[in-house]
């Protein structure tokens, strides 16, 4: 039996010189050596088979992968030799038509109230009563009541106005009673002024005959001047008893024109609508005190709207060129929730100033019926669409279809040809152009990237 310690493995880089064999035992058990030369050429030819292994092995795999790549070029389909064709595009085309036009310019603007009043209170006091359209929304026609302010004390000013004038009254009638007798006291004076005028001329023709005493004759000149006297003072007593009357007929007047007064303030108790209209800004209820002037609410016209919109300097030029802009028929669409309402108007007014801010010309237009179907409302964003001015002989071609600003492609023999042309206007379908175009040329409509005289293209 072998020892472990007995062998000892050859490594391969043991050298091979002085190698150590692996020792033995016969049967009896003792070690038997190899012969040492024996034990050297042995591991020296492993050793050397190991090494060559390494190097060639590399080769051989790098050989094989050479030759199966030169096996695959070679065997690899050669596909058929196509001609390069040219690349032509598919394009469409509107033909070329020469025709007078006039298009329809569409704006947006808003609906304004063209008739909007603040009603406030005319009178202090306070609110007893406030109508069923006095909410914020509500519609109501004129002369609905509003709000009314407690009348009490309108009316005791009233009470007494008129207990005044009664007495006013009373003394002009015991003025012109007292005049009328005054005035009878006077014709009674005058007629004894006669009489005794009549008496003193006989007294005086007796005294020149001699018979009548000069006292007899100086009592009767007394009695004249007495009976003068009287009349004088009855004269005098109309004038005042007439001038009385006046100052009482001209406190008469004060009193009805403060009767009036006091009146209308008994009717402006009670706020009415002064027309047809939408109510906003409700600012009164039942129980508040207000003075004089408060704002109560505010009440729109419902048949008087106007749309306010801007036309651009162009246009607005454009339109003043041909005639008034006052007075143009405009078409007026209000969309709310899906559905269009139409409501026809006539261009009223252009503002007075114009603002920088907008950049053009702020024009307002009357419409002709707001409350038909759905009324129009204040504040809604509505399009506005009505005549341009009229073109004469020029060409609708798409926007698409200009080039450059001034330049259009036509079709010829199926390759694209430019043409120079000048933009006049717009107009529903596109651009309106004149210039090198004949009616029947193709223009091209479908925008390329790659444009330019003699691409090849096709019609579709």
């Amino acid at each position: 039996m072998v020892r472990r310690d007995q062998v000892r493995v050859l490594r391969p880089d043991d050298h091979p010189s002085a190698p150590e064999g692996p020792q033995t035992t016969d049967r009896s058990g003792s070690p038997e050596a190899e012969p040492q030369s024996k034990r050297s050429f042995a591991g020296g030819v492993k050793w050397l088979g190991l090494q060559l292994a390494r190097a060639i092995l590399p080769l051989i795999v790098l050989a094989a992968a050479v030759a199966g790549f030169q096996y695959l070029k070679a065997t690899k389909p050669v596909p058929p030799k196509q001609t390069p064709q040219e690349t032509r595009f598919a394009v469409s085309v509107v033909p070329v038509s020469i025709q007078d036009v006039r298009p329809k310019i569409t704006l947006y603007g808003t609906a304004v109230a063209a008739r909007e009043v603040e009603l406030r209170a005319l009178v202090a006091g306070r609110i007893i009563d406030t109508g069923d359209g006095l909410k914020n929304g509500a519609i109501v026609e004129r002369g609905a009541p509003l709000v009314t302010i407690d009348p009490f004390e309108f009316e005791t000013n009233i009470r007494e106005t008129e207990a005044q004038r009664a007495e006013t009254l009373a003394k002009i009638e015991e003025l012109k009673a007292q005049r009328a007798v005054e005035e009878a006291n006077l014709k009674f004076a005058e007629e004894q002024l006669k009489l005794g005028q009549r008496d003193l001329d006989r007294a005086a023709t007796l005294a020149r005959r001699g018979n009548l005493t000069a006292r007899a004759q100086d009592d009767r000149r007394l009695i004249v001047s007495q009976r003068r006297q009287t009349v004088a003072q009855g004269r005098n007593n109309l004038i005042v008893t007439d001038a009385r009357i006046k100052q009482q007929e001209a406190a008469l007047q004060r009193l009805d024109n403060t009767l009036g007064q006091r009146r209308q303030r008994l009717a402006e108790t009670k706020l009415v609508a002064p027309f047809d209209g939408y109510v906003s800004e409700v600012n009164a209820q039942v129980g508040r005190m207000v003075s004089t002037n408060d704002k109560v609410a505010v009440l729109i016209d419902r048949n008087r709207m106007d749309v306010r919109f801007t036309l651009t300097d162009a246009q607005f030029g454009r339109l003043a060129g041909e005639g008034s802009v006052v007075g143009r028929e405009v078409k007026v669409n209000w969309s709310v929730g899906g559905a269009t309402f139409t409501y026809a108007a006539v261009i009223d007014r252009i503002a007075a100033r114009v603002e920088s801010s907008s950049g053009g010309v702020d024009v307002y237009a009357r419409v002709s019926d707001p409350a038909k179907d759905v009324p129009l409302r204040a504040g809604a964003f509505v399009q506005v669409v009505f005549d341009d001015i009229l073109y004469e002989n020029v060409i609708g071609v798409p926007s698409s279809s200009l080039y450059d600003q001034s330049k259009v492609y036509i079709v010829e023999d199926g390759r694209l040809a430019s043409r120079t042309v000048k933009v006049v206007g717009a107009g529903e379908a596109g651009l309106l152009v004149r210039g090198d175009l004949k009616p029947g040329d193709q223009v091209l409509k479908t925008r390329l990237s790659l444009t330019g005289d003699g691409v090849p293209v096709e019609v579709r």
